[in-house]
């Protein structure tokens, strides 16, 4: 993976995605963006923040969630899919991090390395990699690359990743050849372009616009 070829492929898609302005994405304070992206998994945007929006509305304050019995959560939560187990693992994390910090808050987040705030969001029941990325990514506006299924399957097709690599080690390798101006967009853009195009059956690789870039496709894997 080379930094000058990473350059060049996020041209290519920042020219065919850019314009089309439909990236939904968390933000807002490091605990709303923890608990939406604990919302998004396994469903589609769309879902994710219904149900986002939903629990904000029913429960304005996330001490209100963290003292909430699973059940009221959950059917708070229900257009995001998997309620029930969504419901444990936020409330969970929720009295966590008061145990942790005395309050429930991320704020001091704030002052941590990246490293140590990754090893504390690690530290929260249900919380991953990926997850622990975008709360820094997105929360913090920290250049960190949190790396999904989609960023992971046409990573490995480009070339940028070995086979041996696991998706849980991709952000950190990858994230040491992209520049930081472009961690946010090319994530973003990855995401598109999986979903869109570089799809895990039957790729629509006439229409890919990075494809003279792709070695499966060179080497027809694909």
């Amino acid at each position: 993976m080379k930094t000058q070829s990473v350059r060049t492929v996020h041209g290519k898609l920042k020219t065919a995605y850019a314009s089309s302005e439909r990236f939904t994405h968390p933000h807002g304070k490091p605990l709303d963006v923890l608990i939406q992206t604990i919302l998004s998994q396994n469903t589609t945007d769309h879902n994710s923040f219904r149900a986002y929006r939903k629990l904000r509305k029913e429960m304005p304050r996330w001490s209100l969630v963290a003292e909430a019995e699973p059940e009221a959560i959950a059917d708070c939560i229900r257009e995001g899919g998997l309620a029930e187990i969504k419901s444990l693992r936020i409330k969970g994390v929720l009295n966590l991090i008061k145990e942790k910090e005395g309050r429930i808050s991320l704020a001091r987040l704030e002052q941590m390395t990246d490293s140590n705030a990754l090893h504390f969001l690690l530290s929260l029941p249900g919380v991953g990699v990926k997850t622990a990325c975008c709360v820094l990514l997105f929360g913090l506006g920290r250049p960190v690359f949190p790396v999904d299924t989609h960023i992971f399957r046409i990573s490995r097709r480009l070339g940028w990743l070995d086979e041996d690599v696991k998706i849980e080690d991709a952000g950190g390798f990858m994230q040491k050849h992209i520049p930081d101006a472009c961690v946010l967009s090319l994530h973003l853009y990855l995401i598109e372009h999986g979903r869109r195009t570089c799809k895990a059956r039957n790729p629509q690789c006439t229409d890919c616009p990075i494809k003279g870039h792709c070695r499966a496709h060179r080497e027809k894997r694909i």
